[in-house]
């Protein structure tokens, strides 16, 4: 029983702190389109870590896809 319980109890540890890692952040950006000119400001979900270096690449390439292009990645927050 008591193997038991401390089977469970690491089991939701890892699971907790694999969550966390993998926890979605939100990310501020500026973003252009070209001919005509247009400006865009906005929030856009991003799973890993929640730093400015980690979301860049992803905004960029979701942003890319909708035919915008990235300036700036302005703040990361965790959710």
């Amino acid at each position: 029983m008591k193997h038991r319980i401390i089977s469970l109890a690491a089991a939701a540890g890892l699971a907790l702190i694999t969550s966390s890692a993998a926890a979605d952040c939100t990310a501020e950006y500026k973003a252009k389109q070209d001919n005509p000119l247009r400006l865009e400001h906005g929030t856009i979900s991003v799973s890993g870590p929640c730093i400015e270096a980690a979301a860049t690449p992803k905004v960029e390439a979701a942003l890319a896809a909708r035919g915008w292009t990235l300036l700036k990645v302005l703040t990361v927050s965790g959710n």
